[in-house]
């Protein structure tokens, strides 16, 4: 396959419309992204109905100007990356139709990639990365230790069996008044809060697990903000913040390490909107030093959702040959399954 192969890379799957033109699966020609947070910020929470129309409404624009900003027109492109899952089932669709389309009408591969995959994927392009490789995904939607032996070859070695990290933190930004997206927001009023404050539970779970589970957590913390109020007591906004991701991050950064140590990597990866966590990442930093590991965490845009970790994915499908037909449809809860 020749080294100068572009890749549009297309991405729907929630509240951000983004697309990205990325050559050789590496080089990064422009990473354009439409996000909705301003519009969803009143509801709280991303409102799936909103997402798709504004998808509708961003998907043309946000394409040209990705091929604008990359300098190359339609024909320089090789093949079209598209997220198919997992993610909101109507904004998957517009990303999938729009690329699916596209792809007919150019006459050039179509690959569908998996959101996760995207996540890991994001490394590579900020990372000379030399595989196997053992990556930790924290996002709103997962919470999971891949293992990854070669391209396209996944060995999940946990993941949540309830609330994701990410969902974790927007619930608790929620329930201390604090606007959507919650996760960034917890972590800046924990920097003013005392993370010992509250003494909230750790799920370990079963002996050498590398499962995890944020449910318990999220309830141990709305009972204590329910406990508070009832007594008419002021609630220390920035103490729970803090006593709550400190929780999050000891469960994450242990398991991770663990897991690191067990399958003899000596570099752990990070991916992920929870990977842009200032405390995540100083703990993170900390433990894999003490324990003679490296860890690398992607750009701070690359962390959150965009095209260009889908483009990344897509390239080393278009290498492979895996590519999709036209029936390709969105899978909401699509499964990272080696291909």
């Amino acid at each position: 396959m020749p080294k100068s192969a572009i890749t549009l890379g297309i991405e729907t799957s929630c509240d951000e419309t983004s697309a990205a033109v990325v050559r050789a699966g590496e080089q990064v020609l422009s990473n354009v992204i439409s996000t909705q947070i301003p519009l969803h910020r009143r509801y709280g929470g991303v409102v799936p109905e909103i997402a798709s129309r504004q998808h509708v409404e961003a998907i043309v624009p946000v394409v040209e100007e990705a091929l604008q900003q990359a300098q190359i027109g339609w024909s320089d492109l090789s093949h079209i990356a598209v997220t198919a899952g997992p993610g909101l089932v109507g904004a998957l669709l517009v990303g999938l139709s729009y690329a699916k389309a596209l792809a007919y009408s150019l006459k050039v591969p179509l690959v569908g990639v998996n959101h996760l995959e995207g996540h890991i994927y994001a490394n590579f392009l900020a990372h000379k990365v030399q595989l196997p490789i053992l990556c930790l995904v924290v996002s709103g939607g997962h919470t999971d230790l891949v293992y990854m032996a070669e391209h396209g070859c996944y060995q999940s070695l946990g993941r949540t069996r309830d609330d994701a990290a990410g969902e974790a933190f927007d619930k608790i930004a929620r329930a201390l008044g604090l606007p959507y997206p919650g996760g960034p927001e917890i972590d800046r009023v924990a920097r003013m809060g005392h993370e010992t404050a509250f003494d909230f539970p750790r799920a370990w779970l079963e002996p050498d697990s590398f499962d995890f589970s944020f449910s318990g957590l999220k309830s141990a913390v709305l009972n204590e903000l329910n406990r508070l109020t009832q007594k008419g007591d002021p609630v220390p906004l920035a103490d729970v913040a803090a006593s709550f991701q400190a929780a999050v991050v000891e469960v994450l950064v242990t398991k991770a390490i663990a897991a690191a140590l067990a399958k003899q990597v000596p570099v752990l990866y990070v991916a992920g909107g929870v990977a842009a966590n200032s405390y995540l990442r100083q703990k993170l930093t900390e433990a894999a030093l003490a324990n003679g590991l490296e860890v690398r965490f992607p750009p701070i845009k690359l962390c959150t959702d965009n095209a260009a970790m889908i483009a990344a994915a897509g390239f080393h499908y278009w290498q492979a040959g895996r590519f999709a037909n036209l029936h390709l449809n969105a899978t909401p809860n699509l499964p990272l399954v080696s291909k």
